[in-house]
């Protein structure tokens, strides 16, 4: 009886060190139009941020982000505070550009954990190749900030690239088109 329990408290050990570690990447939200290679959030940025951490906020059921990674640009460090206030997490600052080093220390630091990623569009896509997910994302256009890549690394098997949406039907304040021309219509 006491090798049974011993072996079933190994084998629970075994599997809980082999769980999945699942990274959400996110570019920042939208900037002024400002020159400069730092722009801050714009308001629809602030708002669209917002919108963010109410979807990150609920992502998983049980257990939620453990950790968030911003880089050192202000549009990232922004975007990823809206979300690291409603989780009472802390932002950790890293170079993405050092895509190697940074998802080893990610995947090294944060095994079998939800790791929220705020980044700059252009290197999205390698980070997100590097963990062995889908080589096909399309690059973002200058108005692209709704995009969640999701990149699920299980114990065993196949890593899983899953791509969603978030964000506003219509911009906040945009009027919505009438259904009717006039009051006659109605009739």
């Amino acid at each position: 009886m006491a090798a049974f329990v011993v072996i079933c408290v190994g084998l629970a050990w075994f599997f809980e060190q082999q769980a999945t570690t699942t990274l959400i990447f996110v570019r920042h939200t939208d900037t002024e139009a400002i020159a400069g290679d730092d722009p801050p959030l714009s308001n629809l940025g602030l708002q669209r941020a917002e919108l963010l951490a109410d979807v990150i906020e609920d992502i998983d059921v049980v257990a939620g982000v453990d950790a968030i990674y911003a880089s050192e640009h202000r549009r990232t460090q922004e975007t990823a505070a809206a979300v690291a206030g409603r989780l009472e997490l802390d932002v950790a600052i890293r170079d993405p550009y050092e895509v190697v080093p940074f998802m080893a220390q990610v995947l090294r630091q944060h095994k079998g954990e939800i790791v929220l990623v705020v980044t700059l569009g252009d290197v999205l896509a390698p980070l997100v190749e590097e963990l062995h997910g889908s080589k096909n994302i399309p690059a973002f256009g200058p108005d692209d900030y709704n995009d969640i890549y999701i990149v699920t690394i299980p114990w065993f098997g196949k890593v899983k690239t899953l791509r969603m949406h978030y964000g506003f039907y219509e911009p906040p304040g945009a009027k919505l088109p009438s259904l009717f021309s006039s009051s006659d219509d109605l009739l």
